[in-house]
């Protein structure tokens, strides 16, 4: 594939995303302005996804439940700075069955309300605590600047929802979820770094009292929020009159959390990780590890690629057959390299008669004469590198467009191209207000060391990490 067949990265990064997404046949628009289509390859990549997050979710001993799309209008003025958070996002039912609704129904933008509605009915002692629960579903926010898989008016998602009976343990579990399942799923499966931090007052979930994040750096130098965990201490609980008697008898209002990561990381794959050719997938997310393509119609051809693909198969690899001959062969392979498959396997009869295939690596765009006996050995040890390789240039590239600055003045410099490191102390609100001017904002908060902070640290001895977020 020559450079060219979509624009590169450097020429226009935004052209380049919505080609690459496009190309891919990873989303589409939907017929309602910022509504997405998710195709075939791009739900492959969230089902993949999906069963990570949903194992480790499991993992820290939530349960999945499922609770409705519509909600009263009324739940959610019983949270005042809940309400006032979401009211310019709602999607409001005004009617049904052909009639003026009693009251309006707002189309779930998250679903701490009607949960909680449900809490306040299930939770009655001590022992009915923790109470943790998780649901995959859709959410509707209206966006104004939608873009396919990164903010668009419907999207795909999990939140989970937890009560406890103490703030300790409500902390500990919101920072579990945080450090288990989502940077964990980030890391090991998206081969994506993330920097783990709170947000400050300015930029937490409305109804929190702290906000976790999770924040990566794209491939344009910008950030990328892609999950938050939130101590909601007793906000809800006495919103909704969610109490439980303990051990003494004593009622007491529950302590709670809320979390969830959506359909926006695979969007940060894209970002994280593609390059002037497509997208580049870590195995973990590849709906096929490997595509073995037949470079023409031959029936010893046919009979050692059909082998290859049961071998590989048998291996544990998510493996395809490209057969498609009446398809020019240089045509499929670029639609190969645009999906981002980590491994392809190249054979026509030539290759058959000398007893080779070419495998190609494609995150390193390089070709290798194999064996045919050795193919299999050959694409294992590739996908073992993959995933690590990917990392690492991940996380040198945001090392490399980090700064550790001083002054404000330096941070919005910094800032225009990457990250900019800088003591909470030099910055303070009034800075925070200034980075709000020049579109920048406080990613998360850190211990200098870049460790998460404890609740007795004071904020002007924390480093704020600042970017220019998507």
């Amino acid at each position: 594939m020559t450079k060219g067949a979509i624009v590169s990265r450097d020429a226009d990064f935004p052209r380049w995303y919505q080609e690459v997404v496009a190309g891919a046949e990873m989303a589409d628009n939907g017929p309602v302005r910022g509504t997405m289509v998710i195709r075939p390859w791009g739900y492959g990549i969230w089902e993949l996804l999906q069963a990570e997050l949903d194992r480790r979710i499991k993992e820290a001993g939530a349960e999945n439940a499922y609770f409705p799309l519509l909600i009263p209008e009324s739940f959610l003025s019983l949270e005042a700075e809940h309400v006032e958070g979401f009211s310019p996002e709602l999607a409001v039912v005004t009617h049904g069955g052909g009639k003026k609704l009693e009251e309006p129904l707002v189309v779930r933008p998250t679903s701490e309300t009607v949960i909680n509605s449900l809490f306040a009915k299930w939770i009655q002692s001590y022992r009915d605590l923790p109470l943790l629960i998780n649901q995959w579903a859709n959410v509707v926010r209206w966006e104004l600047r939608p873009r396919l898989l990164l903010r668009s008016r419907e999207f795909l998602w999990q939140e989970g929802h937890t009560a406890h009976a103490s703030e300790a343990e409500a902390r500990a579990y919101a920072l579990q979820i945080l450090r288990d399942v989502y940077h964990s799923t980030m890391v090991e499966a998206a081969s994506l770094p993330v920097l783990t931090g709170h947000k400050t007052a300015r930029e937490r979930f409305a109804g929190a009292t702290r906000t976790w994040t999770c924040e990566g750096m794209m491939g344009d130098g910008k950030a990328l929020q892609m999950g938050t965990s939130h101590e909601l201490g007793q906000n809800f609980a006495k919103a909704f009159g969610i109490t439980y008697s303990n051990a003494e008898g004593t009622a007491e209002h529950v302590w709670q959390t809320s979390w969830g990561v959506s359909t926006r990381l695979i969007g940060a794959v894209v970002m994280g990780h593609g390059d002037d050719y497509g997208l580049r997938l870590p195995p973990a997310l590849a709906p096929a590890e490997v595509v073995v393509l037949m470079i023409k119609e031959d029936e010893g051809v046919r009979t050692a690629a059909e082998a290859l693909v049961a071998d590989l198969g048998s291996q544990g690899h998510r493996v395809r057959l490209d057969d498609r001959v009446e398809t020019s062969f240089g045509r499929r392979s670029v639609a190969w390299e645009l999906k981002g498959v980590p491994v392809r396997v190249e054979i026509g009869p030539r290759d058959l008669a000398e007893g080779h295939v070419t495998v190609v690596t494609r995150h390193l765009r390089e070709k290798r004469t194999v064996v045919l006996s050795a193919v299999g050995h050959e694409v294992t040890a590739i996908l073992e590198r993959v995933g690590p390789e990917l990392y690492a240039e991940a996380e040198a590239m945001r090392e490399g467009r980090t700064a550790d600055v001083g002054t404000l003045e330096e941070a919005i410099e910094a800032a225009n191209s990457g990250f900019a490191r800088i003591p909470m102390r030099a910055l303070g609100a009034e800075g925070e207000d200034r980075l709000a001017t020049q579109a920048l904002s406080i990613r998360c908060l850190q211990r200098p060391d870049g460790s998460l902070a404890e609740p007795e640290d004071a904020e002007a001895d924390l480093t704020a990490v600042v970017g220019r977020s998507y």
